[in-house]
This record gives structure tokens, C-alpha cells and sequence, in this order.
């Protein structure tokens, strides 16, 4: 069999029902944090891979919180298949109309927290992989499942992976999240930045003993509105849209917050995304000008960005990019190109580990993080299918 009938074949072996067991399995074990957290999912995943013949590795990231590795074949120029073990809370279960943790299939539909974001992405790539090695026995080149802890927060798990060495050898990594089984070769760039304002407390009957930040604080938020526009003038995408500068987080008050004391802080959280060409240096520059322009007398601010992600951009040349076309074209999916409106752990890979990123993954983009999160199961199956082709066009090339 020439490689393409290998991969085509490779996408035949993935077990359909296989992959929504496991996307049940694993949807079933709740871990959120600050909560359970990563660890019973790699406690079933680990034997469950080395059961069926990978090699497992379990990296410590921080108490209670592993990434785990799990690898077919040992030959440089493999291919990197990410998804993560974290979720977000299930916020107020009233809000649900099926239990967040049920995992309950209606009308092909398979509902529950992380069944988009990601755990459906993540049983597609290990069912594609068990797929593979059906085929392929060892490969040549090393198929990697990196499973890392951590990707809703200050993503450390991809980030303690790269630093350990994990990341390097490999010609690529499909990062398998919910994009709707688009081909991304673009995600924005994110930017977490807190600001706080400093003045001088006193009775709220006598506002001139003291100095309240609020009214600076609130001056800036409408400054950082014209910085917003003047940006969108700047950089539209055509994948990506708008870039967006987001105050998410705006807390001021003395103690509990008492009507007769005005505070002496204000803290200012700010949730920036940003576009491919936009320099962040240059844009925190323009943060400050602006954060300087709104303080009024007698109060004090200090900008911090204290995370800072790139905005990611792939080559359609490149042989990751080629591989993932061409499995569309060999199972007859739709070739459709977008973008990643968020950060993921891709970025990381990308900007650190120097990899080539092609993000695509079931589930719409729109779905995670909400109540009643779901996955079509029709598109579950295809991504499997899909990650297994592409496999097997990457281990062969």
C-alpha cells in the first residue's frame, strides 16, 4: 500500500464506539481546578495507553497536577498530537438541564463539561493513535500523545513539557481543540495585565482629606476604549477579526467595602487579544501613555503584564499543513480554513518549541465554557478519523 491508502486506512480502524466511550470515560471524571484537578484523569489514562502498547511517561507540573506522555515509536520527525486534561467548574448546576458529569448521549449529541473543551478532542486523538499502530505496528517516526495539565489557566503544563525536552525532534503538532474541524493556522496572541491605581484613604463626607483612585481608574477604562478602536483601524484579520482590549476585572474598596470610606486602591485586570504583526512590547508602550494620561493628582498606578502569549501564524507550505489537507481530501471533509479566537497551548509550542501548529478539533468553537457543553458525535468521529490519517501521512513522509 502506497501512504495514502495506509492513511485511509488508518482512518477505517478507528473504532467509532471506542470514541465515544471513552469521550463518556473521561467526561465522567471530573477535573476542574481549583477542584480535583488533572491527576484521576491520568490515573485512567496511563494504564489505559500502556495497556495497548505506548510508552507512558508521567511528569509531576505541580501536586496533583501531571501531564502525561505516551509515544508509538522512537524516530526523530514525528508528529505531536496535544490535548488537555483540565476543565472549567461547571459553574451553577442550576443552569444545566443534563448533570454536568452524566455524560449523556441525546439525539447525537454527547453533553457534559469538557466534552467540547476538550475531552472529545483529546479521546479522538488517543483512539486515532490506537488506530495507527493497528496499521503501522512501530512507525518510523515517533507519534507523541502529549497530554498536559493546566490549559485553562497560565498553561504550565505545556509549558514544563517543553522545558523538559518533550517538544523536540518532531516536525509538528496538531493541537486537537474545538474548531469546528476548520484548518487554523491562526490563533490571536493574548496579553493578562493588571493595573493598579494607588491614592490615599479618607471619610467619604470629606473627599478632599484623601485621594481616590476610582475616578483615575474609571478615566482609564474609557481611554482604553479609543486605544481599542485605533487598534481595529490598525489589524483586521480575515480569520481572526478584531483585536480587543477587555477590562474583566475591576475591584476598588475599603475592607468589605464600606459606603462612608473611600479606598486608597483599585485594581484593574485587563484581558488584551491581539492579532498577527501586532507587537506586544509596543502595545504595552502604549498601555502605559495612556494609564499615564488618566491619573489625577495625589494617585499612583503600576502596569503589569504577567502573561503574555504571541499570536501564532503557520506556513500553508509546510508538510503539516500538506498532511492535514491532504487527509481531508482522502476522507472527503470539507477543507475549511479559520481562526483560533483564543490562546492555546499551541501557542506555546509554536512560539517556545518552534513547531509548526495546525489547530482543528471537533466541536464548535462557541460551546465551551457554557452550561449544557456538547459535542456532535458525527464530528467526534470524523476528527478521529481525520488525526489518524494525518498521522500517518506525517510518520511516513
Amino acid at each position: 500500500m502506497d501512504k495514502d491508502q495506509l492513511a485511509q486506512r488508518a482512518a477505517q480502524e478507528v473504532d467509532a464506539d471506542e470514541v465515544v466511550r471513552l469521550t463518556q470515560a473521561l467526561v465522567r471524571i471530573e477535573s476542574y481546578y481549583p477542584g480535583p484537578g488533572e491527576q484521576p484523569v491520568v490515573d485512567f489514562l496511563e494504564p489505559y495507553l500502556r495497556e495497548r502498547g505506548f510508552k507512558t511517561t508521567v511528569q509531576e507540573v505541580a501536586p496533583g497536577r501531571p501531564n502525561l506522555i505516551a509515544d508509538l515509536g522512537e524516530g526523530p520527525g514525528g508528529l505531536i498530537l496535544e490535548g488537555h486534561t483540565d476543565v472549567v467548574t461547571h459553574g451553577n448546576l442550576e443552569r444545566w438541564t443534563v448533570p454536568p458529569y452524566e455524560a449523556r448521549i441525546v439525539e447525537g449529541r454527547l453533553y457534559g463539561r469538557g466534552a467540547c473543551d476538550m475531552k472529545g478532542g483529546l479521546a479522538a486523538a488517543i483512539c486515532a493513535a490506537v488506530a495507527v499502530q493497528k496499521v503501522l505496528g512501530t512507525p518510523p517516526k515517533t507519534l507523541r500523545l502529549c497530554i498536559p495539565c493546566d490549559e485553562e489557566g497560565l498553561m504550565m503544563g505545556i509549558k514544563a513539557f517543553i522545558q523538559a525536552g518533550y517538544a523536540e525532534g518532531f516536525a509538528g503538532a496538531l493541537i486537537c481543540e474545538p474548531e469546528e474541524n476548520q484548518v487554523c493556522l491562526w490563533q490571536k496572541g493574548a496579553m493578562r495585565v493588571w493595573v493598579r491605581f494607588r491614592g490615599r484613604m479618607s471619610h467619604g463626607a470629606m473627599p478632599y482629606a484623601g485621594a481616590n483612585p476610582i475616578p483615575s481608574a474609571s478615566r482609564f477604562v474609557v481611554e482604553l476604549g479609543k486605544l481599542q478602536a485605533v487598534l481595529q483601524a490598525e489589524s483586521q484579520h480575515p480569520y481572526l477579526g478584531l483585536p480587543w482590549l477587555t477590562p474583566t476585572v475591576f475591584q476598588a474598596g475599603a475592607g468589605e467595602g464600606q459606603f462612608n470610606v473611600m479606598p486608597d486602591q483599585v485594581r484593574l485586570g485587563l484581558d488584551i487579544r491581539t492579532n498577527p504583526g501586532q507587537d506586544h512590547r509596543a502595545l504595552e508602550a502604549r498601555l502605559q501613555q495612556a494609564l499615564e494620561g488618566s491619573l489625577e493628582a495625589g494617585i499612583s498606578a503600576t502596569l503589569e503584564v504577567f502573561e503574555d502569549r504571541p499570536a501564532t501564524e503557520t506556513s500553508p507550505d509546510t508538510a503539516l499543513v500538506q498532511a492535514v489537507e491532504q487527509g481531508l481530501r482522502l476522507l472527503q471533509m470539507p477543507l475549511q480554513y479559520g481562526g483560533v479566537p483564543g490562546a492555546t497551548d499551541g501557542t506555546f509550542l509554536w512560539a517556545w518549541a518552534g513547531l509548526p501548529i495546525v489547530t482543528i478539533g471537533p466541536g464548535g468553537r462557541t460551546i465551551p465554557h457554557q452550561a449544557d457543553e456538547y459535542i456532535e458525535i458525527a464530528e467526534l468521529v470524523a476528527a478521529a478519523r481525520l488525526y489518524a490519517a494525518v498521522s500517518v501521512q506525517m510518520l511516513l513522509g
